[in-house]
């Protein structure tokens, strides 16, 4: 069954598939592969139903009109009822005792799935989809008859669910003007474009099991030994065998001992104590700096776009909190003091 999966980008809810009724044949089906309401079936196309075949063009199928019955005809013939319009917009497609599913159901289904799942063929998906709804609205008939719909707790479960519901609605309305694509690639261009990107350094190391094995090839630097030739002799990294060459890298790309060490030499310098590391002990040589060049927006979109929807859900939420008094208490009821949360002094 579909069920709330809390939010999605820009807050909007997301409907998981799971349950006892989703049986595993067709889960296994769909999530192998679904698309359709994206693009591999257009609206008009579930009208017609999943296997029709596209009907002729009205210029195609209908004879052109003689000269002047134009104005005839449509003095004559009613306009179409508003009720008529929206039957036909959205059909029926199931009845379940005295209740109905529109196509609206599950074409809204559909939607919710994840990206990774449409890629099933509309014949395959439609009809499972619907089926599930059948299953859902039998259990809730069947729930009421049972009086469920009257238990303290279900109706608890109802309330939450229309909360969180709510919850994301207000997100979805309120974050995605905030985050459009011309407003993402304004933030690129204002923020990343055209500006240097994070330094790098090119570094190579000898990696040893002890410390002193570390300041013994430190020892034998400051006598004039070259790096390259002591790494394929004493270093156990892989790289050994290529002198100990890492290329270049970005400060968070490395532990945090072995970056704070190589990114304070300069060029050409080496370290003159052991850096240790959870790998063991190294010597760090440096052989350049650069700035690495700015990432391209579709490189920087991904992040930027997020951070944009965190930053932009926290000013809702600050928007909604404006102007309510908001208290909160402690676990047992009892007001919270500007002391509850602080240590106590350390003694003497």
């Amino acid at each position: 069954m579909f069920r709330f999966a809390g939010r999605g980008a820009a807050g909007r809810p997301c409907l998981s598939v799971s349950g006892p009724i989703f049986a595993p044949a067709v889960a296994a089906t769909l999530l192998a592969s679904v698309a359709l309401v994206s693009g591999a079936m257009a609206p008009a196309a579930w009208a017609a139903g999943p296997d029709a075949k596209p009907a002729p063009t009205a210029a195609a199928a209908t004879p052109a009109a003689p000269a002047g019955a134009a104005s005839a005809d449509a003095a004559a013939t009613p306009a179409p009822a508003a009720a008529g319009d929206a039957a036909a917009a959205d059909p029926v497609v199931a009845r379940v005792g005295n209740e109905v599913i529109h196509r609206s159901a599950v074409t809204a289904a559909i939607d919710t799935l994840p990206d990774n799942l449409r890629a099933m063929p509309p014949q395959v998906l439609y009809p499972s989809i619907l089926e599930q709804l059948v299953d859902g609205r039998a259990l809730v008939i069947q729930a009421k008859k049972t009086g469920l719909d009257k238990d303290p707790e279900v109706q608890q479960a109802v309330h939450d669910a229309a909360e969180r519901a709510l919850e994301s609605a207000i997100l979805s309305k309120e974050v995605a003007p905030m985050v459009t694509e011309a407003k993402v690639k304004a933030e690129y261009d204002k923020t990343i474009a055209g500006k240097p990107g994070p330094e790098e350094v090119h570094a190579r190391h000898i990696l040893v099991p002890t410390e002193a094995e570390a300041k013994s090839i430190i020892e034998q630097l400051n006598k004039g030994a070259d790096f390259a030739t002591l790494a394929k002799k004493y270093s156990k990294d892989p790289g050994g065998a290529q002198g100990g060459d890492l290329g270049f890298f970005k400060k968070d790309e490395m532990v945090a001992p072995f970056a704070d060490a190589a990114f304070a030499l300069k060029p050409g310098t080496y370290t003159k104590t052991p850096v240790h590391t959870q790998f063991g002990w190294h010597v760090i040589q440096v052989l350049g700096v650069r700035h690495a060049p700015p990432p391209s927006f579709a490189e920087a979109a991904p992040k930027l776009r997020q951070e944009m929807i965190q930053k932009a859900v926290q000013e809702v939420i600050a928007k909604a909190r404006k102007g309510l008094k908001i208290e909160t208490f402690n676990p047992d009821g009892s007001p919270i003091k500007a002391t509850d949360g602080a240590s106590p002094p350390k003694a003497q």
